[in-house]
């Protein structure tokens, strides 16, 4: 929801929104998520990942612990902008990134 209410109070619109109800992203789609994108920018509580994923080196593992929550599945709020993938919701990244 902060999510939401952040880009919305920013004048920005989805152009997809997924239910809850679908199936979860995991391990392949997630794969193919991040071999499309050339940014990640991701949040976990107040701590935050901001890689060049085509310049910069980062394990798996980093990767997935800002990516996967407790069960596997890829975290909410997930964003696709162009190459970039957003991951997570910190108020302080999105408004690095969104302005």
């Amino acid at each position: 929801m902060r999510a939401q209410e952040f880009l919305a109070n920013a004048g920005i619109e989805p152009k997809v929104v997924e239910k809850p109800s679908k199936p979860p992203y995991r391990d392949e789609k997630v794969r193919d998520l991040l071999a499309s994108a050339s940014k990640l920018f991701a949040a976990k509580g107040k701590k935050t990942l901001k890689v060049n994923l085509k310049s910069e080196s980062v394990s798996d593992e980093e990767i997935a612990k800002f990516l996967l929550g407790p069960t596997g599945n890829l975290r909410a709020p997930t964003m696709v902008l162009g190459k970039t993938l957003v991951v997570g919701f910190n108020q302080d990244l999105y408004e690095e990134i969104f302005g």
